[in-house]
């Protein structure tokens, strides 16, 4: 039986208009950088969607012209639905407040869900920094990502609108939405990896190491397919990650 595909596609689909959608909670350092990747992109929607920051966040985001939004709950998964909830686009990219888009990618977006059997799609992924062990975290999720179809929200996910309303949005819950929103989406169709990199920061491999860091993240997933609820495996990687 062939995978079911909510976008049917059209002569007009490579001129979807997009919409991104920021989650940020006091990343008043980060979002200048993330915000200024987007300025030489038109037509292309920008919602930050605040969850309670006491750092100027939201100031920062008006300065370069994005659209704020006060989500009443503190939490990525429940901020990025209430900004999908405004959003105009037809199709939706979910961007972290420190990680930077590639230049053309909103070309590269639009023509990545057209291909044959594509639900929605990600970017591969770089991270900030010179540790030698970086690069073979970078690999290991290029393999994850193409192998599995199973990248996670610091890769810029991106569908349709019409897909994410199908699906119930993100599975609002602390931790492991973008794992449980690609495990949905995989039933549906096909994830792709669009061919050009995203920049994210590397400060939390930066403060607890990069083996720390990748085995604090597989328990995790161990954890949550063991069948740990999300609250209590947010509450260990909480207190893992000081």
């Amino acid at each position: 039986m062939a995978k079911e595909n909510v976008d049917q596609p059209s002569t007009t689909a490579a001129n979807r208009s997009i919409s991104i959608i920021i989650p940020a909670l006091n990343e008043s350092k980060n979002l200048p950088r993330t915000l200024q990747a987007l300025q030489t992109t038109l037509a292309v929607e920008v919602i930050v969607v605040d969850g309670g920051s006491l750092d100027g966040t939201i100031s920062v985001a008006e300065s370069w012209g994005a659209k704020v939004i006060c989500s009443p709950v503190s939490g990525r998964a429940y901020q990025m639905n209430v900004g999908a909830a405004a959003a105009q686009g037809d199709i939706l990219l979910f961007l972290h407040a420190d990680t930077c888009l590639p230049g053309g990618f909103d070309r590269l977006v639009r023509q990545t869900l057209l291909q044959p059997e594509v639900i929605a799609g990600a970017f591969e992924l770089a991270i900030d920094g010179t540790t030698p062990g970086l690069r073979l975290v970078e690999w290991g999720i290029h393999v994850r990502s193409h192998l599995c179809q199973m990248p996670y929200g610091d890769q810029a996910i991106f569908m349709s609108t019409a897909t994410f309303r199908a699906i119930g949005g993100f599975p609002e819950r602390p931790i492991m939405e973008d794992f449980e929103l690609m495990r949905r989406l995989k039933r549906r169709g096909r994830i792709a990896i669009a061919p050009d990199t995203v920049l994210t920061s590397g400060r939390r491999w930066q403060k607890l190491n990069v083996c720390r860091t990748t085995l604090i993240n597989q328990a995790i997933i161990l954890g949550y397919l063991l069948g740990i609820s999300p609250a209590r495996l947010a509450d260990w990687y909480r207190r893992w990650g000081k």
